[in-house]
């Protein structure tokens, strides 16, 4: 791999930690391994950054886990959280135990745990899925796990603020999804197409900015071995070099 190309894993960890510039605290659940990158690339080019992930020996602090993780969000003691699913529609709903019919669904996943917890009370959450397809963004999720909106009689510090794919990146609002930028030249007229549910767009979409030397170097050296920890294989896979 030369020196100016990278991996599609490396573009989404940069885009990721590009988001978390200026926060003080992110965590990262079990079975995470590309928002822990970005994590710990945002905390290599911020050493203020406090980085959490479960699974870790050496950025778990807790001593309770996953229920100690709940207590700093419902504290607000935790800035960003990353979330994803089976499926993500228009309205930033995910769903994370299975599609089809919910009595006979054709396929079950392990289900939601913390998910719709947390998805409502920490401020930024960063929806994430490297495959972009109709067939995980879609219209209307088969099961809400975790809902993207709440009615306006429901206390809700947190939520959605963006969606990073393999492809695109994408801010969220009042108005649902917005394409901020195409990753590897794509077009909007390519995301679009590959995109199941509608989103707003600038008649001009800009390229995403790809990974810079800095950003490479610390996802090759120090956060390939920190994530090696937890991911031996991914950490392998993902990054070049």
């Amino acid at each position: 791999m030369s020196a100016a190309a990278f991996t599609d894993e490396e573009q989404m960890a940069v885009v990721m930690a590009r988001l978390l510039r200026g926060l003080r605290h992110v965590a990262v659940g079990a079975l995470s391994p590309l928002p822990a990158s970005a994590a710990l690339l945002a905390q290599a080019l911020d050493g203020q950054l406090q980085v959490t992930i479960l699974g870790s020996k050496r950025y778990l602090k807790f001593t309770d886990g996953g229920r100690e993780l709940f207590d700093c969000a419902a504290q607000g003691r935790i800035d960003a959280f990353f979330l994803s699913g089976v499926q993500i529609d228009g309205e930033a709903n995910i769903n994370l135990v299975g599609v089809g019919d919910y009595a006979k669904p054709d396929k079950r996943f392990p289900g939601s745990f913390g998910s719709a917890y947390l998805y409502h009370l920490v401020p930024k959450v960063i929806l994430f899925r490297q495959e972009h397809t109709p067939r995980i963004l879609v219209p209307k999720v088969d099961f809400v796990s975790a809902a993207g909106r709440s009615p306006s009689n429901v206390y809700r510090p947190g939520g959605p603020r963006h969606l990073v794919t393999g492809r695109a990146e994408f801010a969220f609002g009042e108005r649902g999804f917005s394409l901020v930028s195409t990753h590897g030249g794509a077009s909007a007229a390519d995301i679009e197409a590959s995109t199941g549910f509608a989103f707003e767009r600038a008649a001009e979409v800009p390229s995403t900015p790809p990974p810079g030397a800095e950003e490479l170097a610390a996802l090759r050296g120090p956060v390939k071995a920190a994530v090696a920890e937890i991911y031996p294989a991914f950490a392998s896979r993902a990054f070049g070099g």
